[in-house]
């Protein structure tokens, strides 16, 4: 059963595909549902999992933890894995290029794709004669380059189609293009002698950076989003290497890249354009001050600038904040925060006094400052793909006259996966977060020992 759902070599026929793939839907569905709803008491529902481009757009979404959405993304993982695989295996079992299994990655289409797959009779084996014998250098490193030519190209498409096209960070851009760069490549690099897994996958990767440099080159994106994204990247590229080299021992010649690059990009890109509503996430840290409220206040309403050295991933792009001002007092006041890239505009909507402080986002500078050679990167996700909606301020009274401050965010980012990025973004909101109440907590902590001083004298 192992070696049906997770090998590459062999056929599928249909009975063992149908079965197959409609248990493995229901165990995941399961484990999904049974996952969200112990942890964020959410019904999940067999619509949310079928159709899930368009649950992004729930509120339900906003309920689960990062974490957990996180959890979920690496769960998915060995589900994709076999989907692939046994897409691949099933076409060349009925006589079709395993080409067909890049399909995978459209969504709402695939679905379709799958029941002409699982409706299709097997044909008998092909005498098909796979050489894996010796090969001349030169003729592995033409291989390689080609595998390496075609892979660029693929990923320069999609970010041509998924960006400056329809102006989306969607799944396909994240999932289906890394895995279908690695099918090219895995494809190309072993059509004339199959090389070892070994050698595959440093194309693989080598692929993944020869992209990264030509992202880079043309400014359609900066180092440290690139860097990000790289982790993710390299799991599924490797996975897509290895089905692209399964594919080209079973003999799948030609249209490999046509049919990945012409029909999947720009379709998936297109069905994540019309699904892209983000969902509003709220992120919440606190810290204990040794001060009473009301000096807490005073200093949570606006603080000096902050001298503490920031971190390494702020000093390498990610926005951070410096000081914070305001003009006026009560409801109705403009608040200030300056960060690294430029100010926060916020207008007071609670002003409770020691303790509420709510305010909304009005306008927010660009969440980083890309690393690149250029003076200006074309990467439309630093205006609006994240997007901080309202904060707010709470000062709870503890005993011995501290306080527990805690700050909350409300934001919504609009790239995909939601579960990858929605994690790194909350924990660089936590550090922001902590940057500032931590320097609320020094100067409230020292104006607390300065007035005990002046009592005590």
């Amino acid at each position: 059963m192992l070696r049906t759902l997770f090998g590459l070599d062999g056929r599928v026929n249909r009975r063992v595909y149908l079965v197959a793939g409609i248990s493995l839907m229901l165990l995941k569905y399961a484990v999904d549902a049974t996952a969200i709803y112990l942890v964020a008491h959410v019904v999940w529902t067999p619509w949310d999992y079928l159709i899930p481009l368009f649950s992004m757009k729930s509120a339900k979404v906003a309920a689960i933890p990062s974490w957990l959405g996180f959890a979920l993304v690496l769960w998915a993982l060995p589900f994709i894995w076999i989907g692939v695989t046994m897409m691949m295996r099933r076409a060349v079992d009925a006589g079709r290029s395993p080409a067909w299994c890049a399909g995978f990655f459209v969504p709402i289409l695939n679905y379709a794709l799958m029941l002409w797959l699982a409706a299709l009779p097997s044909v008998p084996p092909s005498a098909v004669l796979a050489s894996a014998g010796h090969q001349a250098a030169a003729d592995r490193y033409r291989s390689a380059l080609i595998g390496l030519l075609g892979a660029t190209a693929v990923a320069l498409l999609a970010v041509l189609v998924s960006i400056a096209a329809f102006g989306t960070y969607g799944v396909t851009l994240f999932i289906g293009t890394p895995f279908i760069q690695g099918m090219v490549v895995g494809w190309a690099f072993n059509r004339r002698g199959i090389r070892s897994w070994a050698e595959t996958a440093s194309v693989v990767w080598l692929s993944l950076l020869l992209v990264a440099g030509a992202i880079l080159l043309f400014a359609l994106e900066g180092a440290l989003c690139l860097a990000m994204a790289l982790p993710m990247a390299a799991i599924l590229a490797l996975m897509g290497g290895l089905i692209g080299r399964a594919i080209a021992t079973q003999g799948g010649r030609g249209g490999l890249g046509f049919a990945a690059t012409l029909f999947v990009l720009p379709t998936g890109a297109l069905m994540d354009k019309v699904s892209a509503v983000a969902p509003t996430y709220e992120v919440v840290t606190s810290v204990d001050v040794a001060a009473p409220p009301d000096v807490v206040w005073t200093r949570v309403v606006q603080f000096d600038e902050i001298r503490e050295q920031p971190a390494w991933y702020f000093r390498a792009g990610i926005a951070y904040p410096i000081r914070a001002t305001i003009a006026g007092s009560g409801q109705g006041a403009i608040r200030r925060c300056e960060f690294s890239t430029g100010a926060f505009v916020e207008p007071i909507t609670i002003w409770d006094a020691p303790r509420q402080l709510a305010f909304d986002v009005v306008e927010q500078p660009p969440p980083l400052r890309e690393l690149s050679i250029y003076s200006q990167v074309y990467a439309p996700h630093v205006n609006g793909y994240f997007r901080s909606t309202r904060g707010e301020f709470r000062l709870i009274r503890l005993a011995g006259g501290h306080t527990r401050l805690e700050g909350h965010t409300w934001y919504s980012v609009a790239i995909y996966p939601q579960g990858y990025w929605r994690a790194m973004s909350e924990l660089l909101l936590h550090r922001i977060h902590l940057r500032v109440l931590e320097q609320v907590k020094r100067e409230s902590e020292t104006a607390a020992k300065a007035d005990a001083v002046a009592s005590t004298n």
